[in-house]
């Protein structure tokens, strides 16, 4: 997975307006409709000031002193409801946000080619699912309304000083300008930095995942301390990149806070000495002071704004990143519903490779037809589960077709070909849950019937009748309180329950002992009748009575024919036999 390049950011901006705040209009223009009664209310106080000091207190006029008390009692009253309105209705609706673009991830993520799976890892694309769009409720929640009220009470404030005395307020305003373009610059630095946090979090997420899932390959070999010492190097690359923003920001506001001294001592010099000229009344000066802090604290809150949103945007590029790699049904020639197959399988001319320069399949040709059940052998790497991959449109060639009926592969949608699909893989997948559930994966609408057959078939009720919950016993994550052969049994059940009408089963019964594997052979016969069926087994003995064996050395087919004409010609399958027939 490529870093992304600055140019997303483009698309980022695009993508926040059009899918984020457009969308969201109605209730964005709200909230800055509160915000801003929100602001405005608290510009009541800095502004009775001057009547306080130069009319009530100078001249003692009470009754200006009650309306002054009201006036400020309703703009309190007004600035709390509006914020509470504020969060209940843009920090909830963040949150959702929030929620809708990481399950629009996750889809996106389920529909990428398997060769994205194949390159990265699983806890990577989790916390890219989870982790990039978390900043992002700053676009709707308080982040954005409070930049544009902190603009809209700066500038209000602005025409209040301005009135009072032009000069002390461009006194002011020099040091405000000077932390604007070092804030500025200051950002410029923080989004890639940002970016790059998400990366690394990301990668390390990734290798904390697989620790987790690979814990007794790391306790078997010992490497706790290897595995402790490449997620310190990967957190200490996180506490870097964190130091980095951190001093940043640090730094930006330690600058505006000296920016903004610098300004309070130019005034406190300038207007003081106005009052003792004569020029300006204390009350004014006092006013002046209010609607300068009222002038200086949204732009040192933008700041901090500044940054939640440059993070914001950051996380959104990574998103926007994500959300453009091409999903599988993307490609313009999967335009056909595959109609009910009947399994007429053909490999016409197959190459595929992996890698540029590693070939993994070389003109492999070979026709299937209804109902056959086609063996594929050979030695490890050979391309077996290769050619699997292909019928399971896992994978695409890269030149020659693979045809289902009279139909290229390459122009079907996916889910139309895969509802008749069934898989058993070498690695026996099952999910957190129980073995009912893990069942109903292949079929949602089954009844009890359906699954206790299925069930039976696979003779997955002759364990789960010992345990106490029988089908609804808890297996945990990947089936771990199962054997192996277990797990395999009740994937094989899964199968069955799917009622395919093509089936590749992957070393199906790799995981089975002697006597298991005859019970269920069996099971798989019947499973087998009416289905095209392509077996990749390493045990030669469970595929004798197949229709055709396909033998395959270096991506290509060697030798092709039943058991006992592959017998008889006593090339590489008569080998393999006569091998494992010796073990």
């Amino acid at each position: 997975m490529s870093k992304p390049k600055t140019a997303v950011s483009g698309a980022s901006l695009r993508h926040a307006f059009q899918e984020i705040i457009w969308p969201r209009k109605n209730l964005i223009g709200l909230g800055l409709v509160l915000i801003l009664l929100n602001r405005l209310s608290g510009l009541v106080l800095p502004a009775s000031t001057k009547y306080l000091v130069d009319n009530v207190i100078a001249n003692g006029d009470i009754p200006l002193l009650y309306k002054l008390l009201s006036a400020v009692g309703l703009a309190v009253v007004i600035q709390s409801a509006t914020s509470y309105s504020l969060t209940m209705l843009l920090s909830v609706e963040a949150q959702n946000l929030i929620a809708q673009l990481r399950a629009q991830a996750q889809r996106h993520v389920l529909g990428l080619p398997v060769r994205v799976f194949d390159n990265a890892k699983s806890g990577e694309l989790v916390s890219r699912i989870m982790d990039d769009v978390e900043g992002v409720r700053n676009l709707i929640g308080t982040g954005l309304v409070q930049l544009v009220g902190g603009t809209v009470t700066a500038l209000v404030a602005f025409v209040f000083l301005v009135r009072i005395d032009v000069v002390m307020t461009l006194l002011a305003i020099v040091p405000l300008a000077a932390f604007s373009f070092v804030s500025t610059r200051a950002f410029k630095k923080l989004r890639p930095a940002f970016r790059e946090r998400g990366r690394i979090r990301a990668e390390v997420t990734g290798r904390l995942t697989e620790t987790l899932g690979g814990i007794r390959i790391i306790k078997g070999f010992h490497a706790l301390e290897k595995e402790g010492e490449i997620f310190e190097a990967g957190v200490m690359r996180i506490f870097d990149n964190v130091k980095t923003t951190l001093t940043t920001s640090s730094g930006v506001t330690s600058l505006g806070a000296l920016f903004m001294g610098s300004a309070s001592v130019l005034i406190m010099g300038y207007g003081g000495r106005l009052i003792v000229e004569g020029q300006m009344t204390l009350g004014e000066l006092f006013s002046f002071t209010l609607f300068l802090g009222f002038l200086i604290a949204p732009i040192v809150q933008m700041a901090n704004i500044g940054t939640q949103m440059t993070e914001a945007f950051a996380g959104l590029d990574r998103t926007s990143e994500l959300l453009s790699w091409p999903r599988e049904d993307d490609d313009p020639l999967r335009t056909v519903e595959m109609p009910p197959v009947d399994g007429h399988v053909i490999f016409d001319d197959v190459h595929f490779r992996y890698e540029e320069d590693k070939p993994v399949l070389q003109g492999v040709s070979f026709e299937a037809a209804p109902g056959t059940v086609i063996a594929l052998v050979g030695s490890s790497g050979s391309g077996k589960s290769t050619l699997a991959g292909l019928a399971a449109t896992f994978l695409t060639p890269d030149a020659g077709t693979v045809t289902v009926d009279g139909v290229d592969l390459r122009t079907v949608r996916l889910s139309s070909y895969r509802d008749q699909l069934g898989l058993v893989l070498q690695n026996d997948f099952l999910f957190d849950g129980t073995i009912r559930e893990n069942l109903l994966f292949a079929r949602g609408d089954a009844t009890d019937d359906d699954i206790h057959a299925a069930a039976k078939s696979a003779h997955v009720l002759e364990f789960t009748d010992r345990f106490p919950e029988g089908l609804d016993t808890i297996i945990g994550e990947r089936g771990v309180k199962l054997s192996g052969g277990q797990r395999q049994r009740v994937t094989i059940a899964r199968a069955i329950l799917a009622n395919p009408r093509i089936l590749l089963l992957d070393e199906a019964t790799s995981s089975l002992d002697t006597e298991s594997e005859a019970l269920i052979q069996d099971s798989l016969q019947d499973l087998f009748k009416g289905r095209t069926t392509f077996v990749i087994a390493h045990r030669l003995s469970t595929i004798q009575r197949a229709d055709l064996i396909l033998v395959v050395e270096a991506g290509a087919i060697v030798e092709r024919g039943q058991h006992e004409q592959l017998m008889a010609m006593k090339g590489r399958y008569h080998q393999l036999y006569t091998v494992q027939a010796r073990i």
